[in-house]
């Protein structure tokens, strides 16, 4: 039997307004599947397609208010005659963001609440508490206060704390979008170990596609709210040649099309670099020589960090220390590092948010401290943090939007729509105007939030995690938006995580370790023979291209030496 069955399921949000009447534009509709018992599941699809919306329907404490038609049943029951009790043991549910599922002051009892909740005896409690921190590795930090603990520490303990109850299946939203790529990939290990020595079925929304593509054992896609293709891996990625979806695939699938090769699709890297070094056993056309020039050589720092010190309290360690970092008029600048190296810190400093006990923050060669917020925010620096909420102040996206000219330069209401215009039309959020924002998924939240940031029209664009929640398609619409930003030379500096976006549209990257920026280079050199840090097109060709670093690269090297006679 189908742990869960899901059937004609159609859900509709309600409209803003006082009276109550529902969107002519359902969130999901049609969907049609089961799940089977010990599955691994991936749902995946663009941003604001309904994935987020069609996961909280399998749990009904969390299904959102709105018409639903259709029906859902685990274990062929109806699931809202399901006790609540049930439910909670047997339908663990794992958030986007770590902070909104932690309840508790320490790990321990955060361990214990849900069994504590449940009625549990002490002994049931100690031993599944004891299992759990065994199993995750939480020994170490068991008895630390979660505030302590870093992005990817809480992750785990909201897995732990779920996975006490023993549940049956288990549902995660994004679970890693705010874990670097070591721990990411750790993360999701840890699920797939889950799954494999347990038996617990896994259903996954996950932008990450290249670390839990070759986990699962069937991918959902939904395309504006509709079921567009449930099938393996492998067939999914066949159907979606030529989809915008294509462009969130693995780069071993990427490549494989790309380069229009025989033999079979890979999916990992392992596969990938058995499948080039067949292919392409002994290319003679590499990467073309590349000007090295020093930006330092022709330009001043438009923003410059000497010697910068920041601690929280004067009790607390210091977050950055002795950090300096120049970045140049019209470049994008990457900034990467492992959780809870500072690289925030470092944004909130740069950006005049915080201010360094010792060192200085210049802007354009003058003193941060020495700027009004005025002359600071109006056409100068705008900034986007990493939780896009925070810029979020009424009902609708459209009035937040119209909100940012409230007390600014007096312009026509003509002018105003006109600035509103091009920067709906360039988040393509147009859609999005008259819905609340916070009943936007993480995607459309970040396009939002970055449609307020560009409407400030600033010269220094600061963006804490841009890519987060994005997929594939819209990531290459904010490259796009980037480039537009830069032709006008605007210059952009981003913290991520993401590793292909920095490599493929990055000017410099620097790695951020222990509150100091330890490197900073072009991005193809900083990319270039990690093992970690970079990209899988790299890991996948560096044998035989060592220089190449994005999924371009490597396609148009292969097709290169083809035409040359040395590849199939």
């Amino acid at each position: 039997m189908a742990l869960f069955t899901i059937r004609d399921l159609k859900f509709t949000y309600p409209e803003q307004g006082p009276i109550e009447k529902y969107s002519a534009q359902p969130a999901i509709e049609g969907l049609d599947f089961e799940v089977q018992e010990g599955e691994f599941l991936v749902i995946c699809g663009k941003s604001g397609c309904g994935k987020t919306t069609l996961l909280r329907h399998f749990k009904t404490a969390l299904t959102p208010y709105g018409k639903r038609e259709g029906e859902i049943l685990f274990h062929g029951e109806p699931l809202e005659q399901v006790s609540q009790r049930r439910q909670s043991e047997a339908i663990g549910y794992v958030l986007q963001s770590p902070d909104n599922q932690l309840v508790t002051d320490k790990v321990w009892h955060e361990l214990a609440f849900g069994l504590e909740n449940l009625g549990y005896p002490q002994q049931t409690i100690r031993l599944r508490v004891a299992e759990m921190a065994s199993f995750f590795g939480i020994q170490g930090w068991f008895y630390k206060n979660v505030e302590e603990l870093s992005g990817g520490q809480k992750q785990l303990l909201n897995l732990a704390s779920v996975m006490a109850l023993q549940p049956e299946v288990l549902v995660l939203d994004e679970p890693t979008s705010q874990l670097d790529p070591i721990t990411a990939a750790d993360f999701l290990a840890t699920i797939k170990k889950i799954n494999l020595e347990l038996g617990t079925t896994i259903i996954i929304i996950e932008h990450r596609l290249e670390d839990v593509f070759p986990m699962a054992d069937r991918v959902l896609v939904l395309e504006d709210g509709h079921q567009l293709c449930m099938d393996t891996p492998a067939k999914v990625g066949q159907l979606l040649t030529g989809n915008d979806l294509f462009l969130a695939l693995p780069a071993p699938m990427q490549i494989y099309e790309g380069a229009k090769s025989p033999g079979t699709c890979p999916l990992t890297v392992r596969e990938g670099r058995r499948w080039l070094g067949r292919h392409c056993p002994d290319p003679v056309i590499c990467m073309p020589e590349r000007d090295h020039r020093d930006p330092a050589e022709e330009k001043e720092p438009i923003i410059e960090a000497k010697e910068v010190w920041f601690r929280y309290d004067k009790n607390l360690p210091d977050v950055t220390k002795d950090l300096s970092l120049q970045v140049y008029p019209g470049e994008t600048f990457c900034l990467l590092g492992g959780n809870g190296t500072g690289k925030s810190t470092l944004l909130s400093l740069l950006s005049g948010i915080r201010r360094p006990y010792r060192g200085h923050v210049f802007l354009e060669g003058k003193d941060i401290g020495k700027y009004k917020n005025k002359e600071l925010f109006q056409h100068f620096l705008g900034v986007l943090p990493q939780n896009p909420q925070c810029l979020f102040v009424a009902d609708t996206v459209r009035q937040d939007l119209e909100e940012m000219f409230d007390g600014r330069e007096k312009i026509t209401k003509e002018e105003q729509q006109r600035r509103i215009d091009r920067v709906v039309q360039d988040t393509q959020i147009g859609h999005l105007l008259d819905s609340h924002p916070y009943d936007l998924s993480g995607g459309e939240q970040q396009r939002a939030a970055l449609a307020k940031v560009l409407l400030l029209d600033p010269r220094i664009v600061m963006l804490d995690e841009p890519t987060k929640g994005l997929d594939g398609f819209y990531k290459q619409k904010l490259a796009d938006i980037f480039a537009g930003l830069k032709a006008r030379g605007v210059t952009i500096l981003m913290v991520s995580h993401d590793i292909e976006f920095c490599a493929a549209h990055g000017d410099r990257c620097g790695m951020v370790f222990d509150g100091s920026v330890v490197t900073a280079q072009p991005a193809r050199e900083f990319f270039m023979g990690n093992s970690f840090y970079t990209t899988a097109a790299n890991r996948i060709a560096r044998e035989r291209f060592p220089e190449a670093v994005t999924v371009q690269d490597v396609i148009d090297l292969y097709l290169a030496n083809k035409e040359a006679g040395r590849a199939d």
